[in-house]
């Protein structure tokens, strides 16, 4: 097998660090819903290719370069989502312009960063009102995959489980497109579940639940979920999740689940992502980092950032270098598609 250096992609990127501008809009829209007067109009949002410039150039891209990242698939803020906030209207307006500056950021930094869409969700609606904005992000921006919100009211769980018809008319579309779904959830409304360290990791492991408890991949044998933050509770308890499938009569899990779903390394410390290579097979993990995400400072442990996940897979001593290749880049490439046939496009 090729032992070629790695083209190291980073398959979960959010874009934290947009200008000021972005979420003094969005807070102006949140005030439009109570009073329609003030709401303000798409075009009053104007931020200028510098201020873009500027804000990646200072963060993401200062980090990818300093960690050793080549390539980020790059979609707008999870928690800024907050598809449970208005109606149909305000998360279609919204949507469309997060979606938008992710597009301008991947053409003002081709080789770095790739455009992942979120969708226009809302709770109680149809997810097919989503299909037009997903059909622009990839046949317009080049977006190679999107983020799925398994929750749109945020830590309430109204909406039926994945594997429901509900969904059918996104996956129908993902199919056609051959375009992967990152599950994501956005900010907890719910005070039970702190965003990031309860509600992210609980939907992380309700989705892989949902998918094990029902038949989903015989609808629908080529679609793929990507379950970020190395899969919640997955990996830990792996043998409990074989037991269940036991319980329920269905196939093991390598056949059942493992052609559909993935993981990402999205583990903060080496522990974590030794447990989850050695527990998943290499062929199911992404490499990712979330940064600049949820947890941003030093681990007083190791003196490293607790997000800088790439030191984790090069301490691994389990992995071979092959193994490692598949994690930084083969596996990517295989669910992501469109991303791999752009980068044979520019020869990569």
């Amino acid at each position: 097998m090729s032992l070629q250096k790695p083209l190291i992609i980073d398959c979960h990127g959010h874009y934290t660090t947009a200008p000021k501008a972005l979420e003094n809009w969005r807070n102006q829209q949140i005030a439009g819903i109570k009073d329609p007067a003030s709401m303000p109009k798409s075009d009053f949002l104007k931020i200028s290719d510098d201020e873009l410039r500027e804000t990646i150039e200072l963060n993401q891209l200062r980090l990818m370069k300093e960690r050793g990242s080549d390539l980020t698939l790059f979609s707008p803020r999870a928690s800024f989502m907050a598809h449970h906030i208005g109606d149909f209207s305000v998360s279609s307006t919204w949507t469309a312009i997060c979606n938008e500056l992710c597009y301008r950021v991947s053409q003002l930094f081709p080789d770095h960063f790739v455009p992942v869409a979120m969708l226009p969700q809302s709770p109680g609606v149809d997810p097919k009102t989503c299909i037009p904005e997903l059909v622009k992000c990839v046949e317009q921006y080049g977006n190679v995959g999107i983020n799925l919100n398994p929750d749109p009211s945020g830590g309430h769980w109204t909406s039926p489980p994945l594997s429901d018809r509900h969904w059918y008319p996104i996956y129908e579309k993902m199919v056609e497109y051959d375009i992967p779904a990152m599950i994501h959830v956005s900010t907890s409304c719910n005070a039970c579940f702190h965003t990031t360290g309860a509600h992210y990791l609980n939907a992380d492991t309700t989705a892989f639940m949902q998918c094990l408890t029902s038949d989903l991949f015989k609808d629908f044998p080529t679609l793929k979920f990507l379950i970020p933050h190395g899969g919640g509770a997955v990996p830990y308890h792996w043998g409990r999740f074989r037991g269940l499938a036991q319980e329920l009569k269905k196939p093991l899990l390598q056949d059942h689940l493992l052609n559909n779903i993935f993981f990402d390394t999205c583990v903060y410390h080496q522990p974590g992502i030794d447990l989850l290579t050695k527990v998943i097979p290499v062929k199911n993990i992404l490499f990712a980092s979330e940064m600049i995400g949820a947890v941003r400072g030093i681990d007083p442990e190791t003196g490293n950032y607790f997000d800088d996940t790439k030191r984790y897979i090069e301490s691994s001593t389990q992995l071979s270098a092959e193994q490692k290749f598949q994690i930084y880049e083969g596996n990517t490439r295989r669910v992501f598609p469109r991303l791999d046939a752009a980068l044979h496009a520019k020869g990569l």
